[in-house]
């Protein structure tokens, strides 16, 4: 009986993710909702969309959670920029507002997804990733 040979299954690398809000809180609860994720890492972190723009560059994340009401560089302005820099990055728009109302003005900023952050959880976001993942 011949015996088949498998190589091993190659590693897969983490889904990188990059949070950007100016609440510290809600860094610190994407981080405790992202470490709840097999095969999820926080490998960065951002006060501020003009912050977010360069740290991204240097990160290369897979998903960005990008809070949509900042002062300065808004995360509608930041999803824009950081969408047409890379189109197979995952932005997810996050808000403690209706996210109904904001959904027309995200519409169209390269955005994959906007999400309250008060539905924001494991189970959503590995499904925002199986469901929006493009590389």
């Amino acid at each position: 009986m011949a015996v088949l040979e498998t190589a091993p299954a190659a590693p897969t690398r983490p889904v990188r993710i990059v949070t950007v809000d100016a609440q510290p809180f809600f860094r610190e609860a994407a981080r405790a909702i992202v470490s709840r994720i097999t095969g999820f890492e926080i490998v960065g972190e951002s006060a501020s969309g003009e912050a977010a723009i360069p740290l991204s560059r240097e990160l290369d994340p897979d998903m960005v959670l990008l809070d949509v009401r900042m002062t300065g560089l808004d995360g509608i302005e930041t999803a824009r920029r950081l969408s047409a820099e890379d189109p197979t990055r995952v932005v997810v728009l996050v808000s403690s507002a209706d996210v109904d109302e904001l959904s027309s003005l995200a519409e169209g900023c390269g955005a994959a997804a906007i999400v309250s952050k008060q539905w924001l959880n494991p189970l959503l976001l590995r499904g925002l990733w199986m469901a929006l993942r493009r590389r």
